[in-house]
C-alpha cells in the first residue's frame, strides 16, 4: 500500500488547515490516521480511525481536529480547525493493520507551519 498526502502549508494561529491521503491499495480492517513529529521531538498519534469508524484523538487536539474516512475510496482527512502554533509539525499518513497479519504503511510527510 502506498499513501499520498497532501494539504500541508502555512497559517496563521487560530486558522484552519485540512490534510488529505489516499491509498493505493485496500485499507480494509485497517486504522487510516496521522501522526507527527516536531522538531526534536518523537512522533506521535495524532488522530486515528478504524474502518468501522471508531476514532481515538490526542488529547492536546481533542475538539479541535476531525479525522474521518471514506472506505469506498480508501482515504483518510483531518480538518485541523484552531490552529496553534505548537501543532507546527511534520504530519504523516499511516495506515496499520493491528491483527494477523500485522502490516505498517506510511506516507511522506507534509509540513504544517502555524505561525503566532
Amino acid at each position: 500500500v502506498q499513501l499520498q498526502a497532501s494539504g500541508g502549508g502555512l497559517v496563521q494561529a487560530g486558522g484552519s488547515l485540512t490534510l488529505s491521503c489516499a491509498a493505493s491499495g485496500s485499507t480494509s480492517s485497517m486504522y487510516m490516521g496521522w501522526y507527527r513529529q516536531a522538531p526534536g521531538k518523537q512522533r506521535e498519534l495524532v488522530a486515528r480511525v478504524s474502518s468501522g469508524g471508531t476514532t481515538n484523538y490526542a488529547d492536546s487536539v481533542k475538539g479541535r481536529f476531525t479525522i474521518s474516512r471514506d472506505n469506498a475510496k480508501n482515504t483518510v482527512v483531518l480538518q485541523m480547525n484552531s490552529l496553534k502554533p505548537e501543532d507546527t509539525a511534520v504530519y504523516y499518513c499511516n495506515t496499520r493493520r493491528l491483527i494477523t497479519p500485522q502490516a505498517n504503511y506510511w506516507g511522506q510527510g507534509t509540513l504544517v507551519t502555524v505561525s503566532s
